[in-house]
This record gives structure tokens, C-alpha cells and sequence, in this order.
């Protein structure tokens, strides 16, 4: 039987938050940390440019505080759909050989 309505719409929300935007958003935020930490540790020195040492520190930060906001986010999405039972789809069984 399958689950029709709000629990449907519920079902592909949840997929699309823990399994497109969480992982994007978890790679945007990494691509920046890596950015400040070049930025901060290999460009600015190389350069003898103080200023840009602090810029890509405040980029490192930037980065840390879009990690900590994901892992919140995807807590409380799945949080919630633990707390109503939307577990979605669950994976296939693996085959085996024997």
C-alpha cells in the first residue's frame, strides 16, 4: 500500500532535504573551508598580505558555522520525521552470492 497525501508529500520533502540539499550545502560549505584555509595559509602568506591572512580566517569561520548550521538542520529534520514516522523509503535488500 502506499503512503498518498500529506504523507507522501512529507516522504519526498524529507528525500529531497536529507539526500540532495543536505549533501550540497554540506559540499558548499567544505569548498569554502578548504578556500579560506588556501586563502589564510597559502595565498596571503605568499604575498606577505596581513589583511588577507584575517580574511580567509573569517572564511574558515564561515565554513565551520555552515557545518554546524547542516548537521543542526539535518538533526532536526530527521528528528521530526523519526517524531511522526516518516522514515521514507527504506534501501533495497543486497543481494548475495553464496
Amino acid at each position: 500500500m502506499s503512503c498518498v497525501g500529506i504523507c507522501g508529500v512529507a516522504s519526498t520533502l524529507l528525500y529531497l532535504i536529507n539526500n540532495v540539499l543536505v549533501p550540497l550545502l554540506f559540499a558548499i560549505s567544505f569548498l569554502v573551508f578548504l578556500y579560506g584555509i588556501a586563502k589564510a595559509y597559502i595565498i596571503a602568506p605568499s604575498s606577505g598580505d596581513s589583511a588577507g591572512v584575517k580574511n580567509g580566517h573569517k572564511i574558515i569561520l564561515w565554513g565551520l558555522i555552515g557545518f554546524v548550521a547542516m548537521v543542526s538542520v539535518w538533526g532536526m529534520v530527521n528528528v521530526v520525521a523519526n517524531t511522526f514516522g516518516l522514515t521514507g523509503v527504506a534501501a533495497p535488500i543486497l543481494p548475495t552470492s553464496y
